[in-house]
């Protein structure tokens, strides 16, 4: 991993590096189409108005740096216009991005990505566990942010590992309403005073979830804001490549130590739980052309009552219909729609073997 002070050359991707500088100019300097996934957690234009204290007196210590400070909401907009541009033109035709946000400024991202043509995939709620408290007791305790997973355009055929979420969910299907705690203990950033690194850092377990989710082993990841570094070490973790924006100096210095200290998990550990869909399609037609089973033998329904016999051309013929596997499996149960690869089976040494057997067959052929 490395760090520059200043924008790269534009034929170059600096991979696991933290470049230096204003994230709008660095983006239009790396080279067009090619980030996979853009995670960005931008300043969230607060709006503080004074000092906040805890009932002992205490001061909160809030966001309050000149880096989260606009003068209205017109030159926001201009900043999140300019800085979503950039986005969108670095991702690749089938990428995606990240934004995170809270009431202050989230809706005004959402509109601008549409403006913009990205595709909105999922809104996300990240229910904090242990949200800090509403000591002015004027308004609800702020317990959530909002983040919004877009594709670059309607069409894009954007990277979800379904059956991966799945899995990290104990086998239900991941929601949209994500509980976890904030940065805290042996996970928040100390700087040298023993200060808080940066008032905002986002922890781990939130982007471990998007990464694994929505991205791949060796995909590269750009984060325009990168903080302390929570993107580029989780995507290192991970095996993901990363690039880095942060114009910040001193947030630069903690998150390249950080990521130095990251170990990569070996190859065989980065392998997630794939969706069926993204599997290679096999046609049963193939299964014939192989030899795997033969014009004239019959297949017969789970449960035995429907049998159907295979064709030279890898389609089925039975005493009601005529057509595919998915076809003639409707029409004999009479029902609008069928798994031609679940409902049929073929004999084997006296035992029903599913036809989806010789599928998984040849496409472990495919993969090897």
């Amino acid at each position: 991993m490395t760090t520059k002070s200043t924008a790269p050359e534009a034929a170059t991707l600096p991979l696991n590096s933290i470049i230096g500088g204003d994230c709008i100019e660095v983006m239009n300097s790396l080279p067009e189409g090619s980030v996979d996934l853009i995670f960005a957690d931008p300043p969230y234009n607060l709006q503080l108005k004074g000092d906040l204290h805890r009932p002992d007196n205490s001061k909160v210590d809030a966001v309050d740096d000149h880096w989260d400070q606009f003068s209205s909401f017109a030159v926001y907009d201009e900043f999140t216009r300019e800085w979503l541009k950039a986005a969108r033109r670095l991702l690749k035709p089938d990428g995606a991005i990240w934004v995170i946000g809270s009431y202050h400024n989230v809706f005004r991202m959402g509109a601008e990505l549409q403006n913009q043509g990205f595709w909105i995939l999922n809104d996300v709620v990240w229910r904090k566990s242990n949200p800090m408290p509403n000591f002015r007791g004027k308004r609800l305790t702020n317990a959530h942010e909002t983040l919004i997973w877009a594709s670059k355009q309607e069409n894009s055929k954007y990277t979800f590992n379904y059956e991966a979420l799945k899995a990290m969910n104990e086998g239900v299907q991941m929601r949209s309403d994500w509980v976890m705690p904030i940065c805290t203990g042996h996970e928040r950033l100390k700087d040298d005073e023993g200060e808080k690194a940066h008032p905002t850092q986002k922890p781990e377990a939130l982007l471990h979830r998007i990464l694994v989710g929505t991205t791949n082993p060796g995909d590269v990841v750009l984060d325009p804001f990168f903080g302390t570094g929570t993107t580029g070490a989780v995507a290192k973790k991970l095996g993901r490549s990363f690039i880095g924006i942060e114009r910040e100096g001193a947030y630069r210095k903690v998150a390249a130590k950080r990521i130095e200290d990251i170990r990569a998990f070996d190859k065989s550990s980065l392998e997630v739980t794939t969706s069926k869909r993204a599997e290679p399609r096999v046609a049963f037609g193939l299964l014939v052309e192989r030899g795997l089973l033969n014009p004239g033998e019959e297949l017969l329904s789970g449960n035995g009552r429907h049998s159907a016999k295979v064709r030279a051309d890898g389609t089925l013929v039975s005493k009601e219909a005529k057509g595919s596997i998915h076809q003639v499996g409707a029409q004999v149960e009479n029902a609008p729609s069928c798994n031609g690869w679940t409902y049929w089976h073929f004999k084997r040494d006296g035992q029903l073997v599913s036809i989806d057997t010789l599928r998984q067959q040849i496409r472990a052929e495919m993969r090897d």
